[in-house]
């Protein structure tokens, strides 16, 4: 029997929100639902109850909600939530304006600031009237080229507030980078930073937001405020205007506008390493309703939270803390290196802001272990109820890592869903306990199941992730994808009416989720399907081991399995260190795992969300193209692939 790492008490499942909803829903409906698999399962089978019943609870703002809750219910896409109501994001977001804390700033320049939801409020006031005068109308795209701070959250609360449409890139992106991204959805008003840290590293983006600007011919105005200087020089650069100058004026109220439940929220993008990126179209009503849901049940977020996310604003991540200040929640902000300037700065934080939810990805957890970092014994992490794990599956050991060395008496969620939902799949549940490995439940109202190719149902078995059922954070669509041909190839093609993810999964016994891998970096040995987290797991039991990457190499009529480690500094890989690795995975997988090549490479290459990027990887090793090198943070690694010796023989 799988033996649970956690599960809470009787009195601290009772107090969770999602407890009370059951009791609600048994009481209202008159059916008893004695756990959380009755809950989902209620859930699923009654879905305009059920987002009807959130919206209520939630106590969403809006000026209507109407009477109908899922018009074409069965079409995916298609489905319409709640199409007679009218609502603004923002004004959501900005229901608390007393004196207690909305954002809480840190840099790794060790710079702290503050602000109070007022505060937070007459700022969004000022620039919202600045992008009125300034011509930005319902449907028009502000653009930010932002670090992680403030004025990223004041950004685009200004633009929802007036119906625009947001969209961010972290300012370590390449020019190209941002041009595929922004040059697509041609912005009206673009606001950015005078540059950012990295690593210790001052790095100043004005003469490259000079050669953007001359490309976005559609822009009224660079709005520039000061990361790296006071008074950040601007003279030269067109169309520019100091965050101060424009934001000149005395604008003390907002005037959100109303707009239906579908209306244009956000643009994402893809990862564009294997094309253009992909344009995602989030609604405000399917977002907010999603998020809140995330928050305040499968979190248990409230209004006392301080809720921090170790996240760029390139990342669909950023989007999600964001939404932590319609519970009411503080939100801790930090920018720069999770290193920087040295390897406990984040725990440092989240003892200093008495941080309740902590959430980071996957590979900073791992890195931590790596670290040796003990945060538990040197740091008061008491106000500490919940980690948050995504961006790659979590390994079993990272779990092991959470309990003994961070704290034995939380949360540990292992969530999974993506920039395509701006939300989550599966994800943590304060009502269910955690085992090791698994993420813990799928989310309410989300039909999520894993199919074999034939469209089957599998149960302790790997296959696709679906979902069956519509779920209002569906995207609206892709930009410039008029007739929705991409939008549908995207999700729709390989299972009719239901949603393909893209991502290899398994449902346990314990009704929890195993993710392991990419379906397109699925490897097939022959003819075994292999998921690559499952050899990245027991390659990171090695401590020599920094992090690996693996690919299938065609080799004659079937596919051997490659790895390619990254180790410590100073460390080199030989015959003794490569039988370690293998007998380490023969051990804890099968043979067929074992990799029958393993190699050495100083840097695996990675996008600007820090994720591996397996499929650029294999390309380069079969002498194919790489669509979009600027897609990758660090495309120069793609050069220490091409012409190995060894993927020869």
């Amino acid at each position: 029997m799988n033996t649970p790492l956690w599960q809470p008490s009787a009195e601290t499942l009772e107090a969770t929100q999602m407890a009370a909803l059951m009791r609600r829903i048994a009481r209202q409906d008159g059916i008893p639902l004695e756990d959380y698999q009755d809950l989902h399962a209620w859930s699923i089978e009654h879905p305009q109850r059920f987002w009807s019943e959130l919206w209520d609870s939630f106590d969403i703002v809006a000026e209507h909600k109407g009477d109908r809750v899922l018009a074409q219910p069965q079409a995916m896409p298609g489905a319409q939530w709640f199409p007679d109501a009218r609502l603004n994001f923002a004004a959501n977001l900005l229901r608390k304006r007393d004196a207690s804390p909305a954002l809480i700033v840190h840099d790794e320049r060790g710079r702290r600031r503050e602000l109070s939801h007022a505060e937070l409020y007459h700022q969004v006031a000022r620039l919202a009237h600045a992008l009125r005068e300034d011509g930005v109308q319902p449907g028009d795209r502000v653009a930010g080229f932002v670090p992680n701070s403030e004025h990223a959250i004041i950004g685009m609360l200004a633009a929802a507030s007036l119906g625009a449409i947001w969209s961010s890139c972290s300012p370590d992106f390449g020019h190209q980078g941002v041009l595929d991204r922004f040059g697509q959805i041609t912005p009206k008003v673009l606001i950015a930073a005078d540059g950012y840290t990295w690593n210790g590293k001052a790095i100043d983006t004005r003469q490259r937001l000079a050669e953007i600007v001359d490309s976005l011919e559609d822009l009224t105005h660079l709005v520039v405020f000061p990361f790296l200087e006071d008074a950040p020089d601007l003279s030269g650069m067109p169309r520019a205007i100091a965050w101060d100058d424009y934001l000149n004026n005395t604008a003390q109220e907002i005037d959100f506008q109303q707009q239906p439940f579908d209306h244009p929220l956000y643009i994402l993008y893809s990862s564009g390493t294997t094309g253009t990126p992909k344009c995602i179209v989030h609604s405000a009503g399917g977002t907010l309703l999603q998020h809140l849901k995330e928050h305040r049940l499968h979190t248990d977020l409230r209004d006392s939270d301080r809720l921090f996310y170790y996240t760029t604003c390139g990342w669909m991540m950023w989007n999600w803390l964001a939404s932590g200040l319609a519970s009411g929640a503080t939100l801790v902000l930090f920018d720069g290196a999770a290193f920087a300037p040295d390897a406990d700065v984040l725990w440092r934080i989240a003892e200093q802001e008495g941080v309740s939810v902590f959430g980071t990805s996957a590979r900073y957890i791992a890195a931590c272990e790596k670290e040796g970092l003990e945060p538990g014994r040197e740091h008061d992490l008491s106000a500490l109820r919940a980690v948050l794990s995504t961006g790659s599956a979590l390994t079993h050991e990272s779990f092991d890592y959470v309990y003994r060395d961070i704290k034995q008496d939380l949360l540990l969620a292992s969530i999974s869903g993506g920039t395509d939902i701006v939300s989550c799949f599966a994800l943590g549940c304060p009502i269910r306990p955690v085992y090791r490995g698994q993420l813990q439940c799928r989310g309410l109202g989300m039909a999520v199941d894993v199919f074999d190719d034939e469209g089957r149902p599998l149960r302790g078995e790997k296959g696709e992730l679906v979902c069956t059922a519509p779920f209002p954070a569906m995207p609206i669509g892709f930009w410039n994808d008029p007739d929705g041909e991409r939008y549908h190839d995207a999700y729709f093609a390989s299972f009719e009416n239901t949603w393909a993810h893209g991502d290899y999964a398994e449902i346990t016994p314990e009704d929890g989720l195993i993710i392991h891998g990419r379906s397109d970096a699925v490897l097939n040995p022959g003819g075994v399907r292999i998921g690559t987290a499952e050899i990245y797991r027991q390659v990171e039991k090695v401590d020599e081991v920094l992090e690996s990457l693996c690919i299938g190499q065609t080799w004659g009529d079937d596919i051997r399995v490659v790895l390619f480690v990254r180790l410590r500094d100073g460390l080199t890989l030989d015959d003794q260190l490569r039988h370690q690795i293998r007998t380490t995975i023969r051990s804890n997988a099968t043979p067929r795992h074992v990799p029958q090549r393993i190699l050495q490479v100083a840097d695996l290459p990675r996008t600007l969300s820090g994720k591996l990027v397996e499929l650029a990887v294999r390309n380069v090793v079969h002498g194919e193209p790489v669509k979009n090198r600027e897609a990758l943070a660090n495309p120069e690694a793609l050069a220490l692939f091409e012409d190995l010796p060894d993927l020869s023989e």
